[in-house]
């Protein structure tokens, strides 16, 4: 196992049967308290924070290269927390005829159960296999669903990060709207899991012109509503500093929804594809490979074994960082000589995040 993994936190200690006994009680609690009706954290007794997101990073001072310990690239994984903050009815997706308005989709919202159901205590069981760690974007209504969920991950030593109160868009709302639609999905994070996120995800990565300062006022470090580069980067606003953590599209498991023309051995092989091209040019200059995962879909059991075999062979390969956004986001801060520093304009002019 690398000396750049960090698998060794309080949080994987427990032994992995434990783990699946807990998750299980857990998914058995969260059905019963839908049947029920009693979906709200308050009934759960408030979580002490258990994993520091500005914990150190162990760093061999004489390594040389644009990551820790020399590393030559950088591989971070989304783990995307929704199921259960969507709209349960006109949200559209698995059957192409629409349903009545108002009436409830239930294979859909099925489809969307499956994420925290299966999908989460799969992933999660992965990256305990790999010694590996994640940032998961939370929907708060979703966290709120699977409390014991949320906290899990966290314990397991993963990041927390917002992705709004609910699964909806923002951008159409004002600044103070917009603003307090991501307070209040850092403050239900923090309230749940006991962990003050960080980093930002929108709902299909669409902000308002506003969206760099207000997170920074919020005190955000980073958001990755950004496809634009393989490596992070820096924005300076209003004077500060502020990280993009790029996200993808081309290999976000969503691309196939909802399953149609999916080839397991092609999204695999693009995953190699992408880690071999990225690791070479890692020889020379800073580059960073991103992997979508969706509670829903790539926490499916065949998609779980083709992470399986890509996650072994990334390890299998020196010099290879996974981390969590929150860690490349304190990295690239702290060299910012080898970061690139985007002076831009208006986002209403340029058509990017940057200045309002």
């Amino acid at each position: 196992m690398s000396s750049l993994d960090h698998s060794n936190s309080s949080s994987a200690a427990m032994p992995r049967q434990a783990r699946r006994s807990f998750l299980a009680q857990a998914g058995g609690a969260v059905a019963g308290a839908m049947a029920a009706g009693a979906l709200l954290p308050e009934a759960h007794a408030q979580p002490s924070p258990t994993d520091d997101t500005r914990r150190p990073i162990p760093v061999d001072a004489t390594a040389r290269g644009f990551w820790p310990n020399g590393a030559r690239l950088a591989i971070s994984v989304s783990l995307m927390f929704e199921g259960g903050g969507q709209p349960i009815s006109g949200v559209g997706g698995l059957i192409p005829e629409p349903i009545a308005p108002g009436v409830p989709d239930f294979p859909t919202n099925a489809y969307f159960a499956y994420g925290r159901y299966e999908g989460i205590p799969r992933a999660l069981d992965l990256f305990d296999k790999h010694g590996i760690k994640v940032s998961s974007f939370m929907i708060g209504e979703a966290i709120q669903k699977a409390p014991e969920l949320a906290q899990e991950i966290v314990r397991r030593g993963h990041e927390a990060a917002a992705h709004g109160p609910s699964w909806r868009n923002s951008y159409h709302l004002s600044r103070d709207k917009e603003k307090r639609f991501i307070a209040e999905s850092a403050e239900t994070i923090l309230r749940i899991t006991g962990q003050q996120p960080l980093g930002w995800n929108a709902y299909f990565l669409r902000n308002s012109v506003h969206i760099l300062q207000t997170l920074q006022e919020l005190g955000f470090l980073y958001h990755i509503d950004e496809p634009s580069r393989d490596e992070p980067f820096i924005i300076p606003v209003n004077g500060k500093d502020f990280v993009t953590v790029p996200y993808t599209l081309h290999l976000n498991d969503i691309s196939a929804y909802p399953f149609e023309g999916y080839n397991p051995m092609a999204y695999e092989q693009a995953l190699k594809d992408e880690f071999d091209q990225l690791y070479e040019e890692g020889a020379h200059r800073r580059r960073m490979m991103l992997v979508g995962f969706h509670d829903r879909i790539n926490g499916h059991a065949n998609r779980i074994r083709v992470l399986d075999r890509f996650f072994a062979y990334a390890k299998s390969k020196p010099g290879v960082w996974f981390a969590r956004k929150d860690e490349i986001a304190r990295w690239v801060l702290a060299h910012r000589s080898d970061t690139p520093v985007l002076q831009r304009g208006p986002a209403s002019v340029t058509g990017l995040p940057g200045p309002g």
